[in-house]
């Protein structure tokens, strides 16, 4: 056997490699055919046997022929084969037996021949003048020998070393061809490769001589080396089987590690990866295409795909480059292609030679004999494809070996490319918001990190659509999703695509400014507001809404690297310090103690209730004009161990925000209704009213709680008294409604406070099951100075009296006021005046000493008040 390089062109030659190494093919045609016309004519004239030249000269082509045929390419490097052949048996007995023509002719022959077969046009003028060399060095050497030793000398010395010399001037010229295409050896390689060859050569030449002297000398000895040569054949055809599997299983697992490899480059949210990052994963599906066109020893590799549910179809090509109409990344032209009608997983064997018309065509546009295509299936769908042209080390074309190995290779590839796929799928929809399409808060998180930090100025950007829970509550949830779609793609418009922007929850959303846009901060907030305040197209309506925009930047956090979490913290706290008349803020440190406080209250809440820090404190009611107290309003209050008394301003929305309301409600409840127990039992008949929270109202279990309430206390439920706001009845009267109406059938008094300050009153007074209105106070504190705030009143007097209404008017501080209410009419007055509220001691001190005793009409205890 012997080693000579089998020179390919690079992966992605460069112009200038590609001509540098044709003019060096180019050089040493030149020069091998110069070499051969000189040694020819510098070689002693002999007249050879013409009977015995017809016989060797087909011999020999045969010879070199098979050598060729049974050669091993071991890959040197990527795009580069050593070829391990036999060629060095023939030459030997060449150089015994036949002259220096007739020999040069036959390996020309073979050599050129075969690469015509292999179509391997590019490295033909190269390989021929390689050729010519080789004879011509191998006689001159043989000659010179021959002279040299004289007769004295075995007859095969000279034979022997230009045997040897051929395949030493073959690795010299293929290391200088390699170092010429950019793919040069070491020196330590090269050397190292050099003297394998030259072990490969001794070896064969030692057996070619073996065999022609065996041949000639002894009987029989020509079947005997045939003999020999098929044990050697049988042993080279298992050995190259073995070797064929190993490279196989190599390839596989190359190109499976390979694809794993290409799915590392993708790992955060769509559209926020570094630039670079979808050139490495190309990258790697382009050595993917190399690996498998070098492992089929083919001309060209088409790797059609779609990696990715959300990009389009890449088409990447390894070895000879495709027409442009050819590479069209659309997935139209697996649809189009006769040669990629792909139905089921079985590989394709297409050639031109035996091909339909459709078929030849496509060849023909591939500028390909023979083709092989497999197609890339998912679970679901076609994924791709993959083609290989034109087997170049075989006459025969691809074989069985060739086909399983594709097959088992695409198999590899579908699994590898819908596990990418799905990856990718799962990837998008943990990053992203269903709904939207646009960045979820992990997304936003992900993407806003690393920018972040190589940011000089960072400012997150917090957008809350006002209106959204009320539109989706009136019209639906699906009218409410619409109008959250049509917020976001207005502030991408603002934004423009290159800034990260989340959807966070609700109508509630984020964007990263850095740099140059967080310096114009004030600037894009006013302008996002504005984008998200044009009235929204609901079907046949137009909803009007508004937003509130609150932003935090780097230079708020005390940390030295801030992160996404920390300024969406501060930019959230922002937001809820806007207001109607200021809805743009910037986070400032005193926000971050108001909200701090509000989080140690709620947090804190239900042990304040178990440790007794909440407590109920009581406001009488006293009827007009009989002075008789009727009742008491309960009030809660918390005295803090750390901040003191805490108003019910400041935690009651806190904790009704947190869901913590009914532990509240249920709590005062408790507490009022074993106040009226106390009264009846020391014969007073007093009633007992509770403030009912939004979200109490909504709550379908709560009329149970306070029947078994009512029924653990022993308390007739008209002494009983709930009283709710007019807005909070409005904000959802569909849910309200039932609620209050099972209140009133048990026998529960319903009072409506705050009234006169809703936007509805009239129209849904007389749908509510109530017993009572309360006059708002800021009515009847203004009745002393504005003649308007006393129509208001009157008016409300009148209709509560029209209705059968109980009116109550709080905020009575004066004598005056007390006086006027009593000339109107009104029914029960609460104020300072009375009382301020009191804790259960002090109340019962107050009854004490403000009230006497009394028997009413109905024969029972009354208290009256005193002057």
């Amino acid at each position: 056997m012997s080693d000579h390089a089998s020179a390919t062109a690079p992966n992605a030659p460069t112009r200038s490699t590609n001509r540098a190494f044709s003019v060096f093919a180019g050089l040493l045609l030149v020069a091998g055919v110069l070499t051969a016309i000189a040694v020819g004519m510098w070689l002693p004239d002999t007249s050879p046997d013409v009977d015995r030249l017809w016989t060797t000269g087909p011999l020999l082509v045969i010879g070199f022929l098979l050598a060729e045929q049974l050669a091993i390419n071991v890959d040197v490097r990527s795009g580069v084969a050593w070829t391990i052949s036999f060629t060095e048996i023939p030459l030997v007995l060449g150089l015994l037996v036949a002259p220096f023509e007739i020999v040069l002719a036959a390996h020309v022959v073979a050599g050129v021949g075969t690469l015509l077969g292999r179509r391997v046009l590019d490295r033909a003028v190269y390989n021929a003048g390689l050729m010519f060399m080789e004879i011509s060095v191998a006689f001159a050497v043989a000659e010179w020998i021959k002279r040299l030793l004289g007769s004295e000398g075995p007859f095969w010395a000279g034979a022997f070393v230009g045997t040897i010399a051929v395949p030493l001037l073959a690795s010299v010229l293929g290391l200088t061809a390699l170092r010429i295409m950019g793919k040069g050896m070491r020196v330590a390689p090269s050397l190292r490769l050099v003297l394998q060859t030259l072990v490969v050569a001794l070896l064969n030449t030692s057996a070619g001589l073996a065999g022609y002297e065996i041949a000639d000398k002894a009987p029989w000895g020509g079947l005997l080396i045939g003999l020999v040569f098929l044990g050697i054949t049988a042993i080279y055809l298992a050995y190259s089987g073995l070797l064929r599997e190993q490279r196989d299983l190599e390839a596989l697992s190359e190109v499976s590690l390979r694809v794993a490899r290409s799915g590392r480059h993708a790992t955060g949210p769509r559209g926020t990866a570094p630039e670079d990052g979808e050139g490495s994963e190309n990258d790697e599906w382009q050595l993917i295409a190399e690996r498998i066109r070098e492992q089929l020893n083919a001309n060209r590799v088409v790797l059609r795909l779609r990696t990715d549910p959300q990009a389009p179809m890449r088409t990447l090509v390894a070895g000879e480059p495709l027409s442009p109409g050819m590479r069209r990344d659309d997935p139209r032209v697996l649809r189009e292609d006769a040669m990629l009608q792909l139905p089921g997983n079985s590989v394709r064997y297409y050639r031109i030679v035996d091909a339909g018309e459709e078929v030849s065509e496509a060849l023909t546009r591939r500028d390909a004999q023979e083709a092989l295509v497999v197609p890339l299936r998912g679970a679901t769908q076609l994924l791709g494809a993959v083609e290989v042209h034109d087997r170049l080390s075989r006459w025969r074309g691809f074989g069985k070996a060739d086909i399983q190995l594709l097959r088992t290779l695409a198999s590899h590839l579908s699994t590898a490319v819908d596990n990418r796929r799905l990856l990718a799928r799962l990837r998008h929809d943990a990053y992203h918001d269903p709904l939207t399409g646009l960045l979820n808060r992990p997304g936003f998180r992900e993407a806003a990190n690393e920018p972040m930090r190589e940011a000089d100025t960072a400012v997150v950007v917090r957008i809350d659509l006002d209106v959204l829970s009320t539109v989706s509550d009136a019209l639906g949830q699906a009218w409410g999703n619409r109008m959250v779609v049509a917020a976001g793609r207005r502030l991408r418009d603002e934004l423009g695509p290159e800034v990260p922007l989340a959807r966070l929850e609700g109508g509630a959303f984020a964007a990263l400014m850095l740099d140059r846009q967080a310096e114009r901060i004030q600037e894009i907030a006013e302008r996002l507001r504005a984008a998200l305040s044009v009235p929204y197209p609901v079907d046949r309506l137009t909803v009007e809404a508004g937003a509130v925009v609150g932003w935090a930047t780097t230079a708020d956090c005390e940390v030295d690297e801030p992160d996404p979490d920390a300024l969406l913290q501060r930019a959230d706290v922002a937001v809820r310090a806007t207001s109607e008349n200021e809805p743009l803020r910037q986070y400032a440190p005193s926000m971050g103690q108001i909200f701090l406080r509000r989080f140690q209250l709620v947090t804190q809440f239900r042990s304040a209730v178990e440790n007794g820090q909440i407590s109920v404190h009581y406001q009488p009611k006293v009827a007009l004009p009989s002075r008789q107290v009727v009742g008491a309003e309960a009030l809660v209050r918390w005295k803090h161990p750390e901040f003191g008394r805490v108003d019910p301003d400041e935690f009651v929305p806190a904790v009704e925000a947190t869901g913590l309301i009914d532990v509240l409600t249920d709590f005062v409840m408790d507490k009022a209704l074993a106040r009226v127990r106390r009264w009846i039992d020391r014969g007073l008949r007093m009633s007992i009213a509770v403030n009912l929270s939004v979200r109490t109202l909504a709550d379908e279990e709560f009329p149970d709680r306070v029947a078994a309430a009512l029924k653990r206390h022993d308390v007739p439920p008209e002494l009983l008294t709930f009283e709710l706001t007019e807005s909070g009845v409005m904000a959802d009267p569909e849910r309200a409604l039932p609620v209050l109406r099972r209140l009133h059938a048990m026998g529960v008094v319903l009072a409506v406070d705050d009234f006169g300050t809703g936007y509805s009153s009239l129209a849904y007074l007389r749908q509510l099951p109530v017993d009572e209105v309360k006059i708002d106070k800021s009515f009847v504190l203004g009745m002393g100075t504005d003649l308007g705030d006393m129509a208001v009143v009157r008016s409300i007097v009148e209709l509560g009296h029209s209705l059968g209404l109980i009116v109550v008017a709080e905020g009575v501080e004066d004598d005056a006021a007390r006086d006027q209410l009593v000339g109107m009419g009104c029914d029960v007055a609460q104020g300072y005046l009375i009382s301020r509220p009191l804790s259960e001691d002090r109340f019962e001190a107050w009854l004490r000493a403000r009230t006497v005793q009394v028997r009413g009409a109905r024969d029972e205890t009354v208290l009256t008040l005193v002057h």
